[in-house]
C-alpha cells in the first residue's frame, strides 16, 4: 500500500517544519486528535501514542518518532496494530509561493492473503481521510497565524 496526500501552504517551510513536529500541541490545533502522549525512546528516538477519529469513529496507534533536522521531514515508523510496520514520511518542498507539504504513508500489509479486503479501508477510509483533514487544518491553522 502506497498513499500520498498533499497540500500547498503558504508559508516558508522552516515555519511548517517547526509547527508540525510539535507534535504535543496536535491536539490543540487538530480538531480531530484526541491524545498525543509519548511513552518512551528507543535511542534517538521517540516512542509516541496517537489518537483520533474519522467521522465519530475512535483510531490510535503508536510509533517511532524522529525528525531530520537536515532534510525538514517528520518520520513515523507504526509498531502495532493493523498498521504495525507502516513507514510515514511528512516532506516539505519549498515553492515559489510557499510551501508543498505532502505524507507519504507506505505499509506492506503482514496477511498477504487479507491485503485485498484491508487495505482499501486502511488507505482511504482512514489514512486519507485523517492526512488530508490534518493538512487542511494546518494549512489553516499556518495561514491564520501571519
Amino acid at each position: 500500500m502506497h498513499t500520498a496526500q498533499s497540500i500547498f501552504i503558504r508559508a516558508p517551510r522552516e515555519r511548517i517544519f517547526e509547527t508540525v513536529r510539535e507534535l504535543a500541541k496536535w491536539p490543540e490545533i487538530l480538531p480531530h486528535y484526541r491524545w498525543v502522549r509519548f511513552t518512551g525512546a528507543a535511542s534517538e528516538h521517540r516512542i509516541v501514542e496517537m489518537a483520533a477519529t474519522r467521522t465519530g469513529i475512535p483510531i490510535s496507534w503508536t510509533s517511532e518518532f524522529w525528525t531530520d533536522e537536515q532534510q525538514l521531514e517528520l518520520h513515523f515508523q507504526h509498531l502495532k496494530k493493523w498498521t504495525k510496520g507502516m513507514k510515514v514520511i511528512w516532506t516539505l518542498t519549498p515553492t515559489r509561493d510557499g510551501t508543498r507539504v505532502e505524507i507519504v504513508h507506505d505499509l506492506h500489509f503482514r496477511i498477504r492473503s487479507l491485503g485485498w479486503l484491508v487495505e482499501p479501508v486502511i488507505s482511504k477510509f482512514f489514512i486519507g481521510y485523517v492526512a488530508n483533514l490534518t493538512l487542511a487544518r494546518f494549512k489553516e491553522y499556518i495561514e491564520n497565524a501571519k
